[in-house]
């Protein structure tokens, strides 16, 4: 049995998707780093380490997702299977929440 030929827009999409990814996981570890570097609280300074490396570990996480995410919708496209849901995207957008309020909590409470 052949496999089905590939629309190279649909290929060309899920390499700017992953790019995406990669953006968005380099955006947070970059974040991550500026919160280390860049805010200084007396009484916090062990709070903004872990809360920054939390931020550089969901960036890490979110490259990794990037790759299997585009691993898998590349096979699907070739081998002409059918694509399921994933649920990372949605634990990654409530983790980054959850690090996003802890972050403006401790500006807060702390600084």
């Amino acid at each position: 049995m052949s496999k089905p030929a590939v629309d190279y827009r649909f290929i060309l999409a899920n390499e700017r998707t992953f790019l995406a990814w990669l953006r968005t996981g380099l955006a947070l570890v970059a974040g991550g780093v500026a919160l280390d570097q860049f805010v200084a609280i007396a009484s916090g300074s062990a709070l903004v380490r872990w809360l920054s490396i939390a931020t550089i570990g969901l960036g890490a996480l979110v490259g990794v997702v990037g790759i299997i995410r585009w691993r898998q919708v590349d096979a699907v496209m070739h081998e002409g299977g059918v694509m399921r849901r994933s649920s990372l995207a949605l634990w990654l957008g409530v983790t980054f929440v959850l690090i996003a309020v802890l972050i403006g909590l401790a500006l807060i409470v702390v600084g």
